[in-house]
C-alpha cells in the first residue's frame, strides 16, 4: 500500500501557478469529511498542513459499523478517458540496472502477491512516481522513501515489518521478469499515470480527495485531479544512478534474509567453457553453454516472444537424430557452468527441451512467464 506525499503541496505552488495554487488548496484547506474524520486520529489531522517532511498516514481502517468496501464503491471512477503512460525505458549502467530491477520486483511480490496484473499494475505506479516531481527521482529511491521514518514510508512494506518476508526462487524469477520488460518500455495500459493505490479493504481518508481511475485485483488506483495528475507534470529528469539494493536490504530489512531468498546477482557462469566452433546462430535468445557433442545446450529465451520462439530454437540446436537436451533462462546470470544444476538454476529455468533416440520431443515452460501453457507443459516446481 502507497500513501500521497505532502510535499506535493509544496513543490506544486512553487512549480504550476496558478494551477498548482489551486490544487494545493484544494488539498490543503479542504474541509475533512465525515468519513475522513473517522479514519485519521489527531496526531495524523495535526500533520496535515506540515512543513515539506509531513506525510499522508497509513490507511486506516474504518470504525466497526462502517464497511470499507462499500464506501470505496460509493467513490465513483473518473468518468473520463484514462490515457496509458509512456513508455519507460532504463538507461543506467548494468549495475544500476540490476538494482532498478530488484527494486522494482521485491515491490510488486511484496504489494501483489504473485499475480501477474496486480505485479504490472504496482511496477507501473513506481515508474509512474519516477517522472513524478512529488516523489524520488529513481527506483529504488521511489520504493523506499520514507522506509527511515515509522510513519513516512511511502511503501508500507518497507517499514512495517514485511521485509523479513522470503520468497522462492521461482518467485523471484517470474517477477524479475515483469521488471526487466517494464524497465525496457513494457506499459502496464489499465492503471494508466496512477500514482497512488490502497487494497479496497480500507478506505484511507485520503483516497476521495484523489481521482479514482482503475481496480486490479483488490488494488484501486488514483491520481491526482488537474495538472498535478496528469502526464505533463512529469517535466524533472530521471536519476538512473540507483541506490545499491543490498545496501538498503541491509539497512532497512532483516538478517533473516539469505542468499538463498533473495535475488541472485554473482554471475554462476564464470568458469562457462568457449563455444563450439560449430555452434548453430539462433535468435530468440542466445547459446551460452553448448557440450562439445551438441548434446546439452544452456540458452537465454526471451518468454514474452513465446513458446514456439524457444521451441524453434531448441529444434535448431538439436537438428540430428539422437539425444539432445537443450534448458534455457531469462536471466543470463542465472546459467550454471555444468551440470548438475545449482538449486538456484533449477528454480529459474523457464524452457526445457528434450528429445530421445526415437525422435520423441519433450517442451516444457515456466507456466507462470509462458501464460497460457497447457498444466502438462509446465516445469514441475519444487514443494
Amino acid at each position: 500500500m502507497i500513501k500521497p506525499n505532502i510535499r506535493t503541496t509544496i513543490i506544486a505552488t512553487l512549480a504550476i501557478i496558478p494551477v498548482g495554487v489551486l490544487i494545493w488548496a484544494s488539498l490543503r484547506f479542504a474541509p475533512l469529511s465525515v468519513a475522513e474524520m473517522q479514519t485519521a486520529n489527531l496526531s495524523e489531522l495535526a500533520r496535515l498542513p506540515g512543513s515539506p517532511d509531513a506525510t499522508l498516514p497509513t490507511p486506516q481502517m474504518v470504525p466497526q459499523d462502517s464497511d470499507p468496501r462499500s464506501l470505496n464503491a460509493a467513490i465513483p471512477f473518473f468518468n473520463g478517458k484514462i490515457l496509458p503512460a509512456p513508455p519507460y525505458r532504463f538507461r543506467g549502467s548494468t549495475a544500476d540496472l540490476s538494482n532498478a530491477r530488484d527494486c522494482l520486483a521485491l515491490t510488486a511480490m511484496a504489494e501483489a502477491g504473485p499475480s501477474d496484473q496486480g505485479q504490472r499494475a504496482v511496477m507501473q505506479v513506481v515508474l509512474n512516481r519516477v517522472r513524478h516531481p512529488a516523489f524520488a527521482n529513481s527506483i529504488c529511491g521511489v520504493v523506499f522513501e520514507g522506509a527511515e521514518r515509522e510513519t513516512g514510508c511511502q511503501f508500507t512494506f518497507t517499514c512495517d515489518g514485511s521485509l523479513s518476508r522470503q520468497y522462492t526462487l521461482s518467485s523471484w524469477a517470474a517477477s524479475r521478469q515483469r521488471a526487466e520488460q517494464a524497465l525496457n518500455g513494457y506499459v502496464f495500459r489499465p492503471v494508466g499515470n496512477a500514482t497512488h493505490y490502497h487494497t479496497d479493504w480500507v478506505f484511507p481518508w485520503w483516497s476521495p480527495k484523489l481521482q479514482k481511475i482503475a481496480q486490479v485485483d483488490t488494488h484501486l488506483f488514483l491520481r491526482w485531479p488537474g495538472y498535478w495528475g496528469s502526464v505533463a507534470s512529469w517535466r524533472k529528469g530521471v536519476n538512473e544512478r540507483e541506490p545499491a539494493f543490498a545496501e538498503l536490504m541491509a539497512r532497512f530489512g532483516s538478517a533473516q534474509l539469505t542468499a538463498e531468498t533473495l535475488p541472485i546477482t554473482t554471475p554462476l557462469q564464470a568458469d562457462m567453457p568457449p563455444l563450439p566452433a560449430d555452434t548453430p546462430k539462433v535468435t530468440g535468445g542466445a547459446v551460452i553453454m553448448r557440450l562439445p557433442s551438441g548434446k546439452a545446450n544452456f540458452v537465454t529465451v526471451i518468454p514474452s516472444a513465446g513458446a514456439d520462439s524457444a521451441l524453434v530454437m531448441a529444434r535448431k540446436l538439436c537438428p540430428d537424430a539422437g539425444t539432445c537436451r537443450v534448458m534455457g533462462w531469462s536471466d543470463r546470470n542465472l546459467i550454471p557452468a555444468a551440470l548438475p544444476l545449482p538449486p538456484a538454476s533449477r528454480a529459474a529455468l523457464q524452457f526445457s527441451y528434450s528429445r530421445d533416440p526415437s525422435g520423441a520431443e519433450i517442451a516444457l515452460y515456466n507456466c507462470e512467464t509462458y501464460v497460457g501453457q497447457a498444466r502438462e507443459k509446465c516445469i514441475p516446481r519444487a514443494r
